[in-house]
């Protein structure tokens, strides 16, 4: 048999390092594709992250699980799809997360019910800085479907006081 290079003669070791080459890759793909899970960087819609939707400095503080199951994770690209998103393109201002999922560990852990639409991939907490919240909510009540929005917090005489609070069912 001819050798793929001239001059060598090792024609079945190359072979074989091609079957090992391919299953090196495969390998290295389903690694990245667990870390995109893993570590949220997979984007619910055009400007949220998972990631971004999951983070919690006491979760990280108290090693506490916060990954949605993927019940969850539909739940929260829709939260995103349908509300956050459209928020952001009409303020066009980037839209502040301060609590998206958390896990019923963590809520707890934070004083909240286990029974939180948060717990559920539901309910984000946020605010645009620079814009008044009172603003945003009513936008939000006036031109979008959700479950349940809480303007939280706020002082008239302080219109970036607080934040929002929403769920989407």
């Amino acid at each position: 048999m001819d050798s793929l290079y001239p001059g060598r003669s090792f024609y079945l070791e190359d072979k074989k390092m091609s079957k090992t080459f391919k299953i090196i890759i495969l390998v290295l793909f389903i690694i990245v594709v667990s870390m995109t899970f893993i570590y949220g960087w997979m984007q619910l819609s055009k400007n949220f992250s998972l990631i971004e939707m999951t983070k919690s400095q006491t979760a990280e503080r108290k090693g506490i699980s916060n990954d949605p199951s993927p019940d969850h994770l539909e739940n929260l690209r829709l939260l995103c799809e349908r509300v956050l998103q459209p928020v952001r393109d009409h303020f066009n201002h980037v839209v502040s997360v301060s609590s998206g999922y958390r896990s019923p560990q963590l809520s707890q852990a934070i004083g909240s019910s286990p029974d939180s639409q948060h717990c559920q991939g539901m309910a984000a907490d946020f605010e645009i800085y620079g814009t008044p919240n009172n603003e945003i909510f009513n936008w939000i009540k006036n031109n979008l479907m959700y479950d349940q929005m809480i303007l939280e917090y706020w002082n008239s005489d302080e219109p970036n006081s607080g934040w929002i609070h929403v769920a989407y069912n």
